[in-house]
């Protein structure tokens, strides 16, 4: 029989939101979350702490590593040129390929929303280059723009105007890649369609009665309308740009003639430095010269890099989200 002292007990403790735990409440909701804990632990939280921990070291995969403290970042800030010339030509490559990524994938897609016959068709084609390997892509396109036997170049030539020597040129390698890069773009091309058919028709006809043209009721409704998927299509290329390695190091080693040997010192970056990134000078640290203690310090750079643009442009997805709610 319950007391009147007991009974105002538990009547606080269930006014005040509280009861009391069962022993053991956690294990099962742990044992659920176990699988994801474990793969957290051991793909991310463990490979991370030890690269943080070899940055900080001289490591050669084979030795003992040996504590230098802060000696890998002040290399890599101040002493590497080579270092500096991949960052430059990494942001060369986030900044080209994030603008033109995304004026080109936005302005296919707007005619893609449009095409009512065959639109199937249509997107399939603009889809399909996306789903070859990137070593297969790359090596199609550089077959395409080889600047002495390529169709590229071929049909120039009947207008009366002469090819650049594209990825023998240190001048064009870059915007060689860039085009490759738009070439394979049809992942982000669908999602901005996907968008764009979300758009609801009554926006459109409300501004077409107001006299609205084309190109107003796109700026004016499309944009605003797809935000969110632009803000998505900035960080998947500002990402995509930051860890740009396959391409550039294939395209290097076809152009040189030296495929077959890709990765050695005569290949990487040609021509001049102009394809060596900084995720291909960071694997060449690591595994050709064996500096994993000073390629960690470069992987953790890059993975801070990475992580501010990627939290700076959530958060800015995140206020417009929360703007388009107050309105």
């Amino acid at each position: 029989m319950t007391t009147k002292p007991q009974a105002a007990r538990a009547a606080r403790f269930v006014l005040a939101g509280w009861t009391r735990p069962r022993p053991g409440h956690w294990v099962r909701p742990l044992a659920f979350m176990a699988p994801a804990l474990i793969g957290f632990a051991v793909f991310f939280a463990y490979p991370l702490g030890a690269l943080v921990y070899y940055s900080f070291t001289r490591y050669d995969l084979l030795n003992t590593p040996v504590w230098v403290g802060l000696r890998n970042y002040a290399f890599l800030v101040a002493q590497d040129p080579l270092a500096r010339k991949a960052a430059y030509n990494t942001v060369w490559l986030v900044v080209v390929i994030t603008v033109l990524r995304l004026i080109f994938a936005t302005g296919v897609a707007a005619v893609l929303a449009r095409i009512r016959n065959g639109a199937g068709l249509f997107r399939t084609l603009i889809y399909l280059p996306a789903l070859a390997p990137p070593v297969a892509a790359t090596l199609v396109f550089t077959f395409l723009f080889n600047p002495g036997t390529g169709p590229v170049n071929t049909v120039l030539s009947w207008f009366g105007i002469q090819g650049p020597l594209w990825f023998s040129d240190p001048a064009w390698a870059k915007p060689g890649l860039t085009l490759l890069t738009l070439w394979v773009s049809g992942e982000l091309i669908i999602i901005l369609l996907a968008g764009m058919l979300d758009v609801p028709g009554e926006l459109y006809e409300a501004a077409g009665l107001d006299g609205a043209g084309s190109l107003r009721r796109f700026w004016h409704i499309t944009l605003p309308s797809i935000a969110p998927v632009l803000v998505f299509g900035v960080i998947n290329s500002i990402i995509l740009g930051l860890q740009y390695f396959t391409q550039a190091v294939v395209a290097a080693s076809v152009a040189s003639g030296s495929a077959d040997i890709a990765g050695s010192q005569r290949v990487i970056g040609y021509p001049d430095n102009s394809t060596l990134t900084f995720p291909v000078w960071l694997y060449q640290q690591g595994f050709h010269y064996y500096n994993m203690g000073y390629a960690s310090a470069m992987s953790i750079v890059l993975f801070a890099v990475s992580t501010v643009f990627t939290l700076l442009f959530v958060h800015r997805l995140r206020r417009g989200a929360h703007a388009e709610g107050m309105a």
